[in-house]
């Protein structure tokens, strides 16, 4: 049975434990094969069977207590950075007048006698309208049977409130009310760095969702038609003027004209066109008219492909971001059970605590002013609610993720699988593809000897494949006059056969090359033609090494990355080609199959393998390697292989991966011992009474924002020029 994707945003999620339980109840539908739950940038990505509706998982999400969209509006991110803002703006004009009165009574002895109401009221008005999202949520999750860090930030600050009514009926407990102000005060500012970090990352995808023009003008008879885009089918005329974007992916048939695709590829510079060029829908034509045959509509266009790509990446985890889900699943549940333990603990044994930790209190700068069992209760109740806010430890993993992401696209890379991003770190070899990869995947024909009947039979089989020397022979012998085959058939790492009749013509490698080597000195790749079997020509190739192939060699030697290049052509083609890259490591004359047999050879041998590629025959080996990475000029094949995808450029990007790899790698390593290391120390000194509420809610606040701040280190990793052990 087929799969579909689905990719779509589910909103209310306030922490991994939400986006857990959101991946879980998904995951429970009949039908669905994976589900994965990204929080930063609230995205799902599931694949399920056929017989998975949306509707099903519609009401699977909101039977968790959450509201899925399909259709998300263009500028949601946006529209929430907004809101994320005026709730932070609200809180804030109550919190800190508060929270300066607060300082100033503890560290200066300044109190005013009115201070106390003020604490009930404006606090009140500040936790109950000002966090009202944030106890909107807890409630969800306490009515849908689970918690999450509403849950903890909601009971933490209507419990710190509580104190302020306490201690002003005259219970000898100390007033909370302000830091449970500043809970929420704190925590809407990390909510406001987070949702102006998601949105500054969609801002990217929001772009390539307004490349492409609602219409085209078709050309109809003479007259321009202007026709909804999902109206235009392949092989449509169209034209399109200077100053416009092209609609749809095609083929120049006319005209010549400078064209800005630097959104779509990350090239900076205008690209020519004239007839023949391929053209992306979603470029800007800048200076002619081009008049284009369409080659592709709807899904299939490269504009559409892309946007999938990167909802299907931003749906995707790491395994490191599996562990803080499981490990955040039962944090908050914990947390609270801690809380209640240290409270009855200080509540019945008051006298032989306070007799340990006393001693200890009065070199604190605000030492715990224990009246009695009560208050002992409270205080330690609260600090250790305030101080256990998960936020650090579920924003660790996703935020990284989304700022590498980012990072990548505007290095011309697209992150297929998250996953890749972490695997990748740890790559020690790769194995290179020739023909497109390390060259520029333009062979020119040079020389050739074919009989001018046998030129129909050739064309015709070129023209059914989207091999790069398939488009040079193609080239070479211009448009002559053939009949269709029977039957064709692209045969991966061979080359491409058909039949008329009697007669089986083939053209790919061939059966003897230093039978055509000893006749050409101009070139080192030969494609055969034979005729039922026989050869009957051939054409000498010539593919010139891409520019940064050397440069990129010798860089990934730096980052302790030893090349190997294994490629289809003869021996002299993959040894100068070789020379020219610096690669020692050859293997020549490798079929499909060979390549997926060199990845396993030296994945036997317990290294990390990287494959890079382009064509068909490179297709099993990309899935096979540790991380596949494609050239994003090859076949569909090989891209949907891979796990990240070369937009535009040679195998330097492959080092930008690198690079942006091994800076996540250590942002979210040191995030996730940040998180854990704080909240060891923390806990504990919370229970003891150790930590006063305010001190740990300052300690909670810090670390999510330094977790946001360091995730930020990584934006411009992939122009570092240090290697790996510099790092």
């Amino acid at each position: 049975m087929s799969e579909q994707k689905m990719s779509f945003r589910v909103t209310g999620m306030t922490c991994t434990t939400c986006s857990k339980i959101v991946e879980r109840a998904l995951a429970k539908v009949e039908g669905v094969s994976y589900a994965s739950v990204n929080l930063a940038t609230e995205s799902v990505f599931v694949a399920a069977g056929e017989s998975v509706t949306f509707k099903m998982l519609e009401d699977a999400v909101e039977k968790s207590g959450y509201k899925i969209l399909k259709e998300a509006p263009a500028d949601i991110d946006d529209i929430k950075y907004r809101e994320a803002r005026k709730d932070l703006f609200f809180i804030l004009l109550i919190g800190i007048p508060m929270s300066v009165l607060m300082f100033m009574h503890m560290a200066a002895g300044i109190h005013y006698s009115w201070y106390g109401i003020m604490e009930i009221i404006a606090g009140g008005i500040a936790i109950f309208w000002g966090g009202r999202k944030t106890l909107r949520g807890a409630w969800i999750a306490v009515t849908h049977a689970h918690t999450n860090m509403d849950t903890l930030i909601a009971i933490s600050a209507a419990a710190s409130w509580a104190t302020s009514l306490m201690h002003y009926s005259g219970i000898g407990i100390p007033s909370f009310g302000t830091v449970g102000v500043m809970i929420l005060m704190l925590h809407l500012t990390g909510r406001y760095i987070e949702s102006r970090l998601r949105d500054k990352a969609a801002k990217q995808v929001k772009a390539l969702m307004t490349l492409q023009p609602r219409e085209a003008r078709v050309v109809n008879g003479g007259k321009n038609l202007m026709v909804p885009v999902e109206a235009v089918k392949p092989d449509t005329i169209i034209q399109i003027n200077p100053g416009e974007r092209i609609p749809l992916d095609g083929i120049v048939e006319e005209g010549l004209s400078g064209v800005d695709e630097s959104l779509l590829t990350g090239e900076s510079q205008p690209v020519a066109k004239d007839t023949g060029s391929d053209v992306i829908g979603g470029a800007m034509n800048l200076s002619g008219i081009l008049i284009v045959r369409t080659t592709k509509a709807g899904e299939d266009t490269f504009l559409s492909k892309m946007l999938d790509l990167v909802r299907e990446a931003q749906g995707s985890k790491v395994p490191l971001q599996d562990l803080a889900d499981r490990i955040t699943l039962k944090f908050v549940p914990a947390v609270i059970s801690f809380a209640m333990i240290s409270a009855l603990m200080w509540f019945f044994f008051f006298d032989r605590l306070y007799a340990y930790i006393a001693p200890v209190a009065e070199y604190l700068p605000w030492p715990a002013a224990f009246s009695s069992n009560t208050s002992a209760a409270v205080y330690s109740f609260v600090a250790t609610l305030v101080i256990a806010c998960p936020c650090a430890l579920g924003l660790a993993t996703p935020l990284a993720l989304v700022v590498s992401t980012g990072e990548a696209s505007k290095n011309g890379l697209l992150i297929r699988n998250a996953e890749a991003i972490q695997t990748l770190h740890e790559v020690d070899y790769a194995v290179l593809d020739k023909t497109g990869t390390l060259t520029a995947g333009e062979p020119e024909v040079l020389e050739w000897e074919l009989e001018d009947a046998a030129i129909p039979f050739v064309f015709a089989l070129e023209s059914n494949s989207g091999h790069p020397v398939a488009k040079s022979v193609i080239r070479i012998l211009g448009i002559p006059e053939y009949d269709k085959p029977e039957s064709a058939e692209e045969i991966p790492g061979e080359g491409v056969t058909g039949k008329w009749g009697d007669s089986e013509w083939f053209v790919g490698r061939p059966l003897n090359r230093s039978k055509w080597t000893a006749r050409s000195a101009l070139a080192r790749s030969i494609v055969e033609v034979r005729k039922n079997g026989i050869p009957v020509g051939f054409f000498a190739i010539s593919d010139p090494i891409r520019e940064d192939s050397k440069e990129a060699v010798s860089d990934l030697a730096r980052l302790g990355i030893t090349t190997m290049m294994a490629t289809g052509d003869g021996m002299e083609a993959a040894f100068e080609i070789a020379e020219q890259a610096g690669i020692e490591d050859v293997r020549w004359e490798v079929r499909p199959e060979d390549k997926l047999s060199i990845v396993r050879e030296e994945q036997s041998k317990g290294r990390k393998i990287l494959m890079a590629g382009d064509g068909i025959n490179d297709a099993a080996a990309l899935k096979g390697a540790h991380v596949g990475i494609a050239m994003g000029g090859g076949m569909d094949l090989a891209v949907d292989s891979a796990d990240i995808v070369i937009l535009k450029g040679g195998i330097s990007k492959i080092v930008s991966a690198v690079k942006i790899s091994d800076k996540t790698w250590h942002v979210i390593r040191q995030n996730l011992f940040g998180a854990f290391f704080y909240n060891s120390i923390a806990i504990p000194l919370a229970m003891l009474g150790l930590l006063h509420p305010l001190v740990a809610e300052l300690a909670m606040a810090a670390s999510s924002i330094t977790v946001i701040l360091n995730s930020l280190r990584i934006s411009g990793s992939a122009d570092n020029k240090q290697g790996r052990a510099l790092q």
